[in-house]
């Protein structure tokens, strides 16, 4: 058991090293990049040329907390989208360049992508 997970996680650290290399947040167009586990899923536009972090929304935070009662599935990656779309366009930020960290688009992170283009980013 703990062989499939180590090797499942090395697999895709090899993914993400492979998308790193080709995305890359600027000013203009920062990268959002996703952080999934089994409890939470949490999310961040980041300018890599200045080395900032411009905006951060997470299933922890205050906001939907009280609202969800599990931090693991859809409905949060859903709820997670829309608050940083939001966040995102009160910094002016409406066009980024999404890294969805390693993890397959599907699921929570398609979820996650699709609400926060349905709220207003561009990507």
């Amino acid at each position: 058991m703990l062989r499939k997970m180590l090797e499942k996680d090395r697999k895709r650290l090899k993914r993400r090293v492979h998308i790193r290399k080709k995305i890359s947040g600027t000013s203009e167009r920062p990268r959002m990049t996703v952080m999934r586990s089994n409890r939470r899923i949490s999310v961040q536009i980041i300018d890599d040329v200045n080395g900032n972090t411009l905006a951060a929304a997470s299933s922890l935070d205050s906001e939907l907390k009280d609202k969800l009662s599990y931090g693991g599935n859809k409905e949060a990656a859903k709820a997670v989208g829309e608050i940083i779309a939001k966040r995102a366009l009160s910094r002016g930020i409406e066009t980024i360049s999404f890294d969805r960290g390693g993890y397959l688009f599907h699921g929570r992170v398609k979820e996650l992508a699709d609400s926060a283009r349905a709220a207003g980013l561009k990507f």
